[in-house]
């Protein structure tokens, strides 16, 4: 009997512990911006759909979304939800494109592109490419008129079925549910049994503020893009766009800045390092690129600029 009483006064205890640790809100009572930041904190992590549509001009538009899933195998059906800015209430690009012209290209997104990946959410103004901005290669498509993203491990043309607006206010989705009509998947990324390995396609998710996690490696941070216009990779110097060392990430990186260092500040940065002169006295791309590298992965962004201009 002192056991069972013991056990039910213990139970009592916990579950009042657990509560007291507890917030509880109603969605009304919270900004946008604040209910926005908890949903995508919790639900989590999220697949992106990196989206690629045309306007009905024939202007190409890409843009990732993580509110995004599978939702149907026969037939095959993707939903994807461009929500209106909680800023302002205004629209996607993408959301006016699949209204004009009803095609996408769910391009799936690997490690090895989430810089530029990231890079092409800057709102730059409608009609700029982000593909060009980003650095990504289009490719075109069998069945629809988007592009796809070369770059991509699974590519999935689509059709859009419908589109749903879920409210008027700022922050509400529009469901673009998609059906699948052609599938391009990478060779590379199989495995001995035709299937796709999980470590070899390498998919990255989101989570909340600046988190994404990756397949093989778990969580990993991305700075969001400027909220003014970066430069873009098609902005980079050709020597630096076209360098046989640094990746699509790197230059993914390189081109979410302003404006380049001046020259006092590249000057300055050089000569305080005698690893620095060394190297650039050298007069070697590659090595120069090699160390602006090592800069870029330890997210001194910056410091690879000041490396990068200071042999052009």
């Amino acid at each position: 009997m002192l056991i069972l009483l013991y056990n039910q006064v213990f139970t009592s205890y916990n579950l009042w512990v657990h509560l007291q640790a507890m917030i509880s809100i109603e969605p009304h009572e919270l900004s946008t911006g604040k209910l926005h930041g908890y949903l995508l904190g919790a639900v989590s992590p999220r697949p992106i759909a990196f989206a690629s549509t045309v306007d009905k001009n024939g202007n190409v538009n890409l843009s990732p979304f993580s509110f995004f899933n599978v939702f149907s195998a026969k037939p095959p059906i993707l939903v994807f939800s461009p929500a209106r800015r909680g800023r302002d209430n205004t629209t996607k690009h993408t959301y006016e494109n699949v209204l004009e012209v009803p095609e996408v290209v769910i391009n799936i997104v690997s490690f090895e592109m989430v810089q530029q990946m990231s890079l092409s959410s800057t709102e730059y103004a409608k009609g700029v490419n982000e593909f060009a901005k980003a650095g990504f290669t289009e490719l075109a498509s069998e069945m629809i008129k988007p592009p796809r993203v070369a770059e991509a491990p699974v590519q999935l043309e689509c059709k859009v079925n419908e589109v749903i607006a879920l409210g008027t206010e700022g922050g509400a989705g529009n469901l673009v549910i998609c059906e699948v009509v052609k599938i391009h998947i990478k060779e590379e990324i199989l495995d001995e049994n035709g299937a796709i390995d999980p470590f070899k396609i390498d998919t990255v998710s989101r989570l909340g503020g600046n988190w994404y996690s990756r397949a093989k490696a778990g969580l990993f941070e991305v700075p969001k893009p400027l909220s003014s216009l970066g430069i873009g990779v098609d902005a980079l110097p050709e020597k630096i766009r076209n360098s046989k060392v640094l990746t699509g990430n790197d230059l993914g990186m390189l081109g979410n800045v302003e404006n380049f260092p001046n020259s006092e500040e590249i000057n300055i940065f050089i000569n305080a390092s005698d690893e620095l002169k060394k190297i650039v006295a050298s007069n070697n791309s590659e090595l120069i690129h090699k160390k602006a590298q090592t800069f870029l992965c330890d997210g001194k962004i910056e410091e690879a600029w000041k490396l990068l201009l200071s042999k052009l």
